[in-house]
């Protein structure tokens, strides 16, 4: 029989236990923070969800191997969607509502991330450093989505201030039929209403599709000096093969979502003087931190895979994620960590600045030019 005061003991300890788990945050254990991420590991755009992915282990793994966050290990689940936006709202519905996950982390692409938060915001679940620069996932402002990369409109803008600089003016575009593509698109026509100027041409592509027959025969006539791509690599490369095989001589840039490696793995010789826009450091630079840390951890990784600018995003990104965390404190819970996000101000990622505040979740407008050499590298 249990005496008056180990009963009144045992009381308090249940309530204690009742209190922690009355104000424990979805997602987070003594132990564990656990985090979604809903990328395409299968499909023509594979490689940038498993590079993405690969660059954010990077530095979860590192941190989990001196400890965690604050005691706490991070867990990473990633999931399959195809870079389809009915197969992301379906991960992003199970992430939250089965999985339990604190926040969502690194999605890729315009289309699937747009998808995401229609789950995502109802339910109050942080989306943070997604592979898209659309303006959607800026405007209107959005409490809980943390934007670490320059947007389309400033890689656009720096796309064509660098051609009309050079007094290159027949410009056209061709983008994919879905939201990523239509925000590059009016990228472009903003940066080129700028300076009085009008597009030649324009046409599209199915997402998940290199047919590119009909965007060749709109664009040949037009007889563009420049085309601005806002594809992915698989479509990029048979619109620019088939555009040069039809008489093109035009140059070719594209923005950063594209997938460089994966583009001039798929160009191959093909793909000299191919330019892209990037908005993370050069990641074959030996000069800043946060890329010789970034080449030192996966170098060590066993992956043998090549240093590229998605992976290093994905590194870069879990790294302000975890900054983030660090500053939330030990009680973490999501609003903790958005206000410490907003407070994280002038930030040195290790030679990569990022800048949020209260009324800016958008980290960065790091924008530069690379262009392809012939044998696949890149030359800022």
């Amino acid at each position: 029989m249990i005496g008056k005061s180990a009963f009144r003991g045992l009381l308090a300890a249940a309530a204690l236990v009742m209190a922690s788990l009355a104000t424990a945050e979805t997602g987070v254990t003594d132990g564990s923070i656990t985090i979604g991420q809903s990328v395409p590991l299968s499909g023509p755009a594979q490689e940038l969800g498993i590079e993405m992915q690969l660059g954010a282990k990077l530095y979860f793994d590192q941190i989990n191997a001196q400890g965690g966050v604050h005691g706490r290990k991070i867990k990473l689940l990633s999931l399959d969607d195809g870079y389809e936006p009915d197969r992301a709202t379906a991960n992003t519905r199970e992430l939250i509502d089965k999985n339990d996950v604190f926040a969502l982390f690194g999605y890729v692409g315009t289309p699937t991330s747009l998808a995401a938060l229609q789950v995502s915001n109802p339910a109050g679940v942080p989306f943070f450093g997604a592979f898209t620069g659309a303006e959607a996932l800026r405007l209107p402002f959005n409490r809980l989505v943390f934007n670490v990369r320059a947007s389309y409109g400033d890689e656009t803008e720096k796309i064509v201030e660098q051609f009309t600089s050079l007094n290159v003016k027949r410009i056209a575009v061709f983008y994919q039929n879905d939201a990523y593509g239509k925000a590059g698109l009016s990228g472009v026509e903003k940066a080129m209403a700028k300076r009085n100027l009008q597009l030649v041409a324009t046409a599209t592509v199915e997402r998940n599709s290199s047919d590119v027959a009909a965007a060749v025969k709109t664009l040949i006539p037009a007889k563009p000096d420049m085309v601005v791509m806002v594809t992915t690599y698989k479509s990029s490369a048979a619109f620019i093969n088939a555009m040069r095989a039809a008489g093109s001589g035009a140059q070719f840039y594209t923005v950063s979502f594209v997938g460089s490696r994966a583009l001039a793995n798929e160009l191959g010789p093909d793909g000299a003087g191919v330019g892209i826009s990037q908005v993370v450091p050069f990641p074959w630079s030996r000069t800043l931190p946060v890329v010789r840390d970034y080449q030192k951890l996966l170098a060590a990784s066993g992956t043998g895979r090549d240093v590229s600018f998605t992976s290093l995003e994905g590194y870069i990104a879990a790294k302000v994620f975890v900054e983030g965390l660090r500053r939330s404190g030990k009680e973490l819970t999501r609003d903790k960590f958005i206000s410490a996000m907003e407070n994280l101000r002038n930030f040195d990622a290790g030679g990569f600045a990022v800048n949020f505040t209260p009324g800016n979740h958008n980290g960065s407008t790091f924008v530069e030019l690379t262009i392809i050499r012939k044998d696949g590298s890149f030359l800022r």
